[in-house]
């Protein structure tokens, strides 16, 4: 038949849906469980070292959201970004860039902020920001748009890290900006 055109659904980003299907399922369980999947696994607070579930939730805490504005307000971006970023770069980079920034800002969150729990994926957009900004690098020339993007992004973290009351996400977000760039540049040898 001259003129039909079908279209198809495309898997285009298995990576990215994987990570928000992990994501909206640690909600579902949140809300099943009257929170009580936070605290086993994707939240991070100061809990004891012996606790085999403490280093797992220095990884899962990114997956838990404390409600869904929280949860569509993070994946809206990383659906945004991550599509271009698993075109662009590979799926192994990527899982890198979430599970450092996982592990760090889970680290450092357990050490300095011990009562208060830690969880979203603020920080893992805040790297494919800074990560997204990277693919626009050639040899020897730096974005502007880069530049911006550091500046902005990163600058009005630590503005609020300093002034805020809540530095929590700040820190976090600058953890996963920091490593979304050194991740980027890394890979760009």
């Amino acid at each position: 038949m001259a003129g039909s055109h079908r279209y198809k659904l495309v898997l285009n980003a298995p990576f990215t849906l994987t990570f928000v299907a992990i994501c909206v399922l640690a909600l579902v369980l949140s809300s099943v469980t009257g929170g009580k999947s936070d605290t086993l696994v994707f939240g991070v607070y100061r809990a004891s070292l012996a606790d085999p579930l403490t280093y797992v939730r220095f990884f899962c805490h990114i997956f838990g959201h404390a409600d869904v504005n929280h949860l569509v307000n993070n994946m809206l971006l990383i659906l945004i970004l991550g599509p271009m970023l698993e075109e662009r770069y590979s799926s192994g980079l990527l899982l890198l860039v979430i599970g450092l920034t996982a592990l760090f800002s889970g680290i450092i969150h357990f050490i300095f902020f011990p009562g208060v729990m830690l969880f979203g994926a603020s920080g893992v957009v805040f790297a494919y920001i800074v990560l997204a900004s990277v693919c626009g690098f050639r040899q020897r020339e730096v974005p502007i748009t880069f530049i911006i993007v550091a500046a902005v992004y990163l600058g009005q973290q630590v503005y609020q890290g300093i002034f805020d009351t809540d530095n929590v996400s700040q820190l976090t977000h600058i953890i996963g900006g920091v490593i979304g760039g050194i991740c980027g540049f890394r890979s760009r040898r």
